[in-house]
């Protein structure tokens, strides 16, 4: 027999060996029958929750060693947090002769996660009882995710969001060892994520992108790509959950969007149609999300141009304001609150229906949007929208926090930003009071008429400027 021979035949007993030493070893650690109370032990010290296995276990050499768990559910106080059609783990070779287990990667498929914040702040991952007890350190290679759905809903502000399809690819996955109370601080990972839908109150995001990096339970996603009412959206969160407080850092751009799209979750009704765009640059703290609103810092801001609104012709009511019964500028300064922010003010208030004039349509040529916010309020910077014969401007400060119009002046102004027509509103966002309007300068009629009514306050052509923002006055 020659030496070839030999050396092959060697190789194949030594092959059939092997197998038959993994097989002895992955018997007496992963035998279904006898050794399943370990695994559901041993998985749930690692992850300092109850996890069962409820479906069949099978171990299988091909194409890698890898032992299959069907029916896994992950359960804290009781209730399910987590379940797992089929779960996917390979263990690492060499630790197994020493007679121990070492995981390199875990891949689940079809995981519903359901995730609730109680009226007292808890979610309902925490351990309460287990709290001060320890859990061991916990290294994956790898943790892969695919067909996931993830609901969250907190029963402290009734918010919550819904995630369908999801995919995740998790490298160097760590928990470190330490009390259960600090899971999020001992976890570490780098992954990429992606989902087909995600459902935020009236918002359906699709197409979802994003990197997250998550070290000592600092987040960070970025860059995050998005689509939603039609427009194209990016940004980056930054997420803080290491401390008592957590810490939000949030930069959102979303362009070209359909504020026909968004009117459609207000109202049945067309009312405005055209592209937009919005950005925001807010940080925030708080537990619940009146600590979060009353706590943002930052800025927003909604624009666009040659935008049509339907069910009014603004340049002809403005024309009859004085007349007019039916009519109030507040209504018109619905359109600056549009919007992802206009959330926060339009809450309880129908936007959508405001306005109710005679008929018609509105060309608006540019309409700007823009606010500084600090600490729960939102002081006007640069509001204003342009029809083809008038310009609208706002002026004041909204409380989000307190849902209330604080001291806001609406206003028609003239070609050197001069007001023609104030109106001050104030209230709750549910409840909002318009006063009376104070009308400066008639709309209409000949010079003549506004010295016998008495209202020509601009002696000498000059007047206190209202409004010197980015949006011109009409041509």
């Amino acid at each position: 027999m020659s030496r070839l021979l030999k050396g092959i035949i060697f190789a194949l007993a030594s092959l059939a060996g092997l197998l038959i030493i993994i097989s002895v070893v992955l018997y007496v650690f992963f035998n279904t029958s006898a050794y399943r109370s370990g695994i559901e032990r041993i998985a749930s010290e690692a992850l300092g929750a109850e996890v069962l296995v409820g479906g069949k276990i099978t171990i299988s050499f091909f194409p890698d060693l890898h032992i299959k768990l069907r029916g896994v559910r992950v359960r804290v106080r009781g209730m399910d947090i987590v379940s797992v059609k089929e779960a996917v783990v390979r263990p690492a070779l060499l630790p197994l002769f020493k007679m121990e287990v070492s995981i390199k990667s875990v891949a689940l498929l079809n995981p519903a996660v359901t995730v609730t914040r109680g009226s007292g702040g808890r979610f309902n991952f925490e351990q309460w009882d287990t709290a001060a007890s320890t859990s061991p350190a916990v290294d994956l290679d790898r943790l892969s995710i695919s067909g996931g759905t993830l609901t969250y809903a907190d029963e402290n502000s009734g918010g919550g969001f819904a995630v369908e399809n999801f995919s995740l690819n998790a490298l160097n996955l760590r928990i470190a060892q330490g009390k259960n109370a600090e899971f999020l601080k001992r976890l570490s990972f780098a992954a990429k994520f992606d989902c087909r839908q995600a459902r935020v109150q009236s918002f359906v995001l699709s197409n979802v992108e994003c990197k997250c990096v998550c070290k000592n339970g600092v987040f960070i996603f970025d860059p995050a790509t998005f689509k939603l009412f039609g427009g194209k959206g990016s940004g980056r969160i930054e997420a803080d959950l290491a401390g008592n407080v957590p810490g939000y850092s949030v930069l959102c751009n979303l362009s070209r969007f359909s504020i026909e799209e968004y009117f459609k979750t207000l109202s049945s009704n067309k009312v405005l149609q055209g592209p937009m765009d919005f950005s925001a640059n807010l940080s925030m703290l708080g537990n619940t999300g009146d600590e979060l609103k009353r706590s943002a810092r930052g800025d927003a801001s909604l624009t666009g141009e040659s935008l049509t609104l339907y069910g009014s012709d603004l340049d002809r009511e403005f024309a009859r304001f004085e007349s007019s019964q039916n009519f109030s500028l507040f209504d018109a300064g619905a359109y600056f609150f549009v919007g992802p922010l206009g959330l926060l003010v339009t809450k309880g208030y129908n936007f959508a229906n405001v306005i109710k004039g005679g008929g018609g349509e509105s060309v608006i040529g540019k309409l700007f949007s823009g606010w500084k916010i600090d600490n729960g309020s939102a002081l006007a910077g640069d509001v204003a929208f342009s029809t083809k014969k008038n310009r609208v401007a706002l002026k004041g400060k909204i409380n989000f926090a307190s849902e209330r119009f604080d001291d806001v002046t609406i206003a028609i102004i003239d070609a050197k930003g001069c007001a023609k027509i104030k109106q001050k509103v104030h209230g709750s966002f549910r409840k909002p009071v318009a006063d009376k309007p104070d009308i400066l300068v008639s709309l209409a009629g000949p010079a003549i008429n506004l010295f016998k009514k008495g209202r020509n306050i601009f002696a000498g052509g000059k007047c206190e400027v209202f409004y010197a923002g980015s949006v011109p006055a009409p041509k």
